[in-house]
C-alpha cells in the first residue's frame, strides 16, 4: 500500500518568533459540555445570531433563549455539531444536529414569530438515521454547486463505509398548517465501503474541478459530475491512519497551482501543512509536510477567515478543552485560541494570539461580523464555555 511521502519537518512558526497580538473583547455566553456552534439570523431582524447546543442567542445582547434539551454522555454533550439550515423552507432558519453515539440526525424547527420571541422550545424532527454510533462529526457542504448542501458524516472507526445524504426536492412549499410535513426527504448515497477514520475535509485535491472528500486514512475521488451520486468514489489510501482535525482544510497555500492540506492533530500536539507535490506517474498524491505550530495540543477544529483585514484568509484554531476528558497529551495546559497569517514572502505562517488561559475551542469555529463594525469576529463553543470574541483591532 502506498503511503504519504514525508520529508524532514520544516517549522513554519519559528520558536523564537514573538506572536503578534491584537485587541479582542471576550464575551462569555454560558458554560456547559456542548461543543457545537453555528451563526445565522434566526429571528429575521437582519442581525447575526448564535446557536450553541441547548440555546440560541439573539444579537445584539446575545441573551440565552432555549432551543432543545441535550443528554450528557460520558463527559460530553450528546451533540457533535450545530448547522443552520432552513429545512422546511418556511423562511425561518432551523438547526440540524447529530450525536457521538446516536445514529439519528435531528432537525429542530424554528417556531418563528411570537413563539420564538417568547422562548418556546423548537420542535424536534427526525431527519434520517444513518445507522452508525461512532460519529466524530459532520460537514454540511454543497458538493455539486446546486445551492443545496449535502450532509457528510465522519466515523472514527476504520475501515467503515462512507456515506453522504442529499436533500431530496419537495414538490410543494411548506404549508402553514404543518410546515414539517413538507420537509425534504433525505437520500443516502454510499460512496465507498472503506476508508473513514478520525477527521474529514472537503476540497478539490486533484485539480479536476470537483470536490473530493478527505478522511483520516486517505481521500475519496469524486467521479464525473453525472456519476457523482450513482457510482462509488475511488478511495486513495495515500497516507497512513492520521489523527486529522475536523475539518481538514484544503487550499493552495503557496499558490503553486496544487491544493494543499492543512490539519490539526485532534488528540495530540501539532498543527501541520501538507504541501502537495507533483503527482507521480501512478496517480498517487505526494506530500511534503511542514509543522506550523507544535506548542499546543488538540487542534481539533480549524477555520479560514480574514481577521486582520488584509484581504487574505487566516488560519484559526486553538486547544480543544478536555477533548478526551483530560486524557490527551497536553490536556492540562491552559486553553488557547489563535490565528496564523500566511506570508508569501517567507513561505511561512505567522502566529497571532487571540486569547490564552481563558478561551479554548470545541468541535466548530464560526466567524462573522457579530456587531456590525465591519470586522470579522470569532465564535466558539467547548467544554470551557461558549464565547464570542469581538475583533477590536
Amino acid at each position: 500500500m502506498a503511503w504519504l511521502a514525508l520529508v524532514p519537518h520544516a517549522r513554519a512558526v519559528e520558536p523564537d518568533q514573538a506572536p503578534r497580538r491584537q485587541h479582542w473583547e471576550i464575551k462569555s455566553l454560558t458554560v456547559d459540555a456542548n461543543e457545537g456552534i453555528a451563526l445565522a439570523d434566526f429571528n429575521n431582524d437582519g442581525l447575526l445570531d448564535v446557536v450553541a447546543g441547548r440555546n440560541w442567542y439573539a444579537a445584539p445582547a446575545f441573551l440565552p433563549r432555549p432551543v432543545r434539551a441535550i443528554d450528557d454522555w460520558n463527559g460530553y454533550a450528546q451533540s457533535n455539531g450545530d448547522f443552520a439550515y432552513d429545512v422546511d423552507r418556511d423562511g425561518w432558519m432551523d438547526v440540524i444536529s447529530g450525536g457521538f453515539t446516536t445514529p439519528e440526525v435531528y432537525w429542530f424547527r424554528n417556531p418563528g414569530g411570537e413563539e420564538l420571541a417568547r422562548g418556546y422550545l423548537w420542535e424536534k424532527h427526525l431527519l434520517f438515521d444513518f445507522g452508525c454510533n461512532a460519529n466524530e462529526g459532520q460537514i454540511l457542504e454543497d458538493l455539486d454547486g446546486d445551492g443545496v448542501p449535502e450532509w457528510i458524516a465522519n466515523s472514527w472507526v476504520t475501515p467503515s463505509p462512507q456515506y453522504l445524504w442529499r436533500f431530496a426536492a419537495s414538490e410543494s412549499a411548506a404549508s402553514a398548517e404543518d410546515p414539517a410535513t413538507d420537509a425534504p426527504m433525505m437520500q443516502r448515497i454510499e460512496i465507498s465501503q472503506t476508508g473513514n477514520g478520525h477527521g474529514m475535509g472537503v476540497g478539490d485535491l486533484n485539480g479536476d474541478g470537483r470536490l473530493d472528500i478527505v478522511c483520516g486514512t486517505g481521500w475519496y475521488e469524486c467521479p464525473a459530475d453525472e456519476l457523482r451520486y450513482t457510482q462509488r468514489w475511488q478511495f486513495h489510501a495515500d497516507w497512513p491512519p492520521t489523527d486529522f482535525s475536523l475539518p481538514v482544510l484544503i487550499k493552495d497555500v503557496d499558490a503553486d497551482g496544487r491544493n494543499d492540506i492543512v490539519w490539526g492533530t485532534g488528540h495530540g500536539f501539532g498543527l501541520q501543512w501538507w504541501r502537495q507535490l507533483p503527482p507521480t506517474g501512478e496517480g498517487k498524491t505526494e506530500w511534503e509536510t511542514h509543522v506550523i505550530d507544535d506548542s499546543f495540543s488538540q487542534a481539533h477544529a480549524l477555520a479560514w477567515a480574514d481577521l486582520d483585514g488584509d484581504g487574505q484568509e487566516d488560519l484559526i484554531t486553538g486547544k480543544r478543552v478536555r477533548a478526551h476528558n483530560g486524557g490527551d497529551p497536553g490536556a492540562a495546559m491552559p486553553p488557547c485560541i489563535q490565528y496564523y497569517s500566511w506570508s508569501a514572502r517567507d513561505k511561512a505562517f505567522k502566529k497571532s494570539v487571540i486569547n490564552e488561559g481563558m478561551v479554548g475551542i470545541g468541535l466548530q469555529i464560526r466567524t462573522g461580523d457579530l456587531n456590525g463594525d465591519g470586522r470579522t469576529d470569532v465564535a466558539v463553543a467547548g467544554k470551557g464555555g461558549v464565547f464570542l470574541l469581538f475583533n477590536r483591532d
